[in-house]
């Protein structure tokens, strides 16, 4: 099972950036999939969630700026991200789990490798 994250990069404030989590080994609709993001020092944080129903939930800091989606035929999930603010600066990464606990990092067995957002001001 592997999760290939990818997209991230240098983006100015207010910018967009799609992020892709393409999974191989595990069907995406099967799981509950997940982005979080770290910064150092601090713990990873969870960002927007996609259950097996399809339905999404995101987290406040993000809500209306993020949009998290899942493609079945490319078995890929994705987070748009529009109106980056330099505090989204981190290392984004994807998760795949069967937990109900959608939010919470532990409940997540499978990661990928992650992917650096950097946005400047």
């Amino acid at each position: 099972v592997q999760l290939q994250a990818s997209g991230g990069g240098l983006v100015q404030v207010g910018g967009s950036l799609r992020l892709s989590c393409a999974a191989s080994g595990r069907t995406v609709s099967r799981y509950n999939m997940a982005w979080f993001r770290q910064v150092p020092g601090k713990e990873r944080e969870s960002v927007a969630a996609i259950r097996m129903s399809g339905s999404t939930s995101h987290a406040d800091s993000v809500k209306g700026r993020f949009t998290m989606s899942r493609d079945n035929a490319k078995n890929t999930v994705y987070l748009q991200m529009t109106s980056l603010r330099p505090e989204d600066t981190a290392v984004f990464y994807c998760a795949s789990s069967k937990s109900v606990a959608v939010h919470q990092a532990a409940s997540y067995d499978v990661w990928g490798q992650g992917t650096l957002v950097t946005v400047s001001s």
